[in-house]
């Protein structure tokens, strides 16, 4: 049997068959993997077994009861109905095995930070996700929209968790769809509806409330971030932001954290949402803080190349957009003003992106020492009581 033993974990690779004969002799195996190694907890990865009887089933029942929880990775659907109808799937964590497709000669119409959107076929597209990011990370993203789309919110509806080479993909259903980034370009003669339907959609998701629960909390998220600066920042820098995140008032309503037009897919006119893994409950500024950084920040930097690329649109039009987005959502009009509201979003801004740091994203820890030292120590901490007040009177 292979298996691998990782952060406290042993994978266990289960192959063929198990029926009467064969269980005993794998539970012995199982068990002289386990006695050699110091684990707290069991994955079986079935990719390769095609078959379980009852005794089978019994073997993995007294692992339940050793560890308390197990799971089964990788579940062709043969095994995964015997696991369903048993009750297994309401006892253990079972993740059937995801199917394999290919992109070759499909057309890509998005392209962003985690991965790429092809279109399949009429009915459906995929995104392709980049090779670091995991099965549980994109099917983290498939059950929140599928739990965005239960509560009501415009957005896409979310099918399997798919292989596509080295990479796993998420098939969604859209019909004759395309990105807003795109339509805005294409479609003059509709441009400012468009812009009243991207303000309108934000004004519904930010509207929208869910059980405490269905989705992280910002200040959980922000807080976990902060705890990864250590290697960049102080333990006074630290406790620091973690005071600003308490600042943020509680919500029970959505943001999406990264709504600019890219993330967005016209179907029949309408504008659903797509790309949700960082999905939160949070105060609405979160989401235009989000905005600002993509629609005002970045396309005015150095880096405007990739922000064109993840929107759809040239630099100046992703301005464009954006101040016309804050103007109709604010009602905002007169120009001082709106210079004085994106200041007061700068600074939230350069707050998260000194957070971001903690995240992991690779980007974000090669620019590490340089954010903290122009935006954490040059921007934020300067003006330490002015963002707590602004934190606390969102």
């Amino acid at each position: 049997m292979d298996y691998q033993v990782s952060d406290g974990t042993v994978t266990i690779k289960l192959e063929g068959s198990i029926d009467a004969a064969k269980a005993g002799p794998v539970e012995d195996e199982i068990n002289a993997i386990l006695d050699q190694c110091d684990v707290e907890s069991v994955v079986f990865d079935m990719r390769d077994l095609d078959y379980i009887s009852s005794a089978g089933l019994r073997v993995l029942m007294r692992m339940l009861r050793q560890f308390g929880s197990l799971k089964a990775t990788n579940v062709n659907s043969e095994v995964y109905d015997v696991f369903d109808m048993t009750g297994f799937t309401e006892m253990m964590d079972v993740t059937r095995a995801a199917r394999q497709i290919s992109v070759e000669g499909c057309e890509l119409i998005g392209k962003g930070g985690n991965g790429e959107v092809y279109r399949l076929d009429d009915d459906t597209i995929v995104k392709v996700y980049k090779p670091w990011m995991s099965w549980e990370e994109v099917d983290r993203e498939r059950s929140f929209a599928r739990t965005a789309f239960v509560n009501g919110v415009p957005s896409v509806i979310a099918y399997d968790v798919v292989e596509v080479g080295d990479c796993y993909g998420l098939v969604f259903e859209m019909i004759r769809s395309d990105t807003l980034g795109h339509v805005l370009m294409s479609d003059p003669e509709h441009y400012m509806d468009y812009i009243d339907k991207y303000v309108a959609l934000a004004k519904t998701l930010h509207s929208t409330k869910v059980a405490p629960g269905t989705f992280d909390r910002i200040q959980t998220v922000l807080h976990g971030y902060a705890d990864k600066l250590g290697e960049w920042c102080s333990d006074e820098e630290i406790a620091t932001l973690h005071e600003f995140i308490d600042c943020l008032p509680e919500s029970e309503t959505l943001t999406h954290n990264d709504l600019h037009p890219g993330n967005i897919m016209v179907q029949d006119g309408e504008l659903v949402l797509i790309d949700m893994p960082d999905v939160t409950t949070a105060p609405p500024i979160c989401d235009l803080v989000s905005i600002y950084r993509d629609m005002i920040v970045a396309p005015s930097g150095a880096n405007k190349d990739s922000i064109e690329q993840s929107v759809g649109m040239p630099a100046e039009e992703v301005i464009k957009v954006g101040n016309l987005f804050f103007m109709k959502y604010t009602g905002i009009t007169d120009p001082d003003q709106l210079k004085a509201f994106y200041e007061k979003l700068g600074l939230i801004y350069a707050m998260n992106v000194a957070l971001i740091c903690g995240s992991g994203a690779e980007r974000a820890r090669q620019l590490a020492p340089m954010l903290m030292d122009k935006l954490l120590r040059g921007v934020v901490l300067p003006n330490k009581d002015a963002l707590k007040y602004l934190l606390s009177n969102l």
